[in-house]
């Protein structure tokens, strides 16, 4: 199964050392069936970037972040 574009899209900016500032709705906050989701990061570069995914790739954008994401 290929990987969704926006856990792909994570993973390069997450590489390039930018980080999670936020996530609608939160991940940990929240268990309900999602059918979007919203990533903001912020880059060293001082960029902001916003990965948006939706329907069944929104339940596997919040599951790889919860997965991957460091309390």
């Amino acid at each position: 199964m290929a990987e969704f574009k926006s856990i792909s899209e994570l993973k390069k900016l997450l590489s390039e050392d930018c980080k999670i500032e936020k996530v609608e709705p939160p991940v940990y906050g929240s268990d309900i069936e999602t059918t979007i989701v919203r990533v903001s990061l912020k880059c060293p570069d001082g960029l902001v970037y916003t990965i948006k995914a939706y329907k069944e790739e929104s339940s596997a954008l919040r599951e790889f972040i919860r997965l991957n994401s460091k309390v």
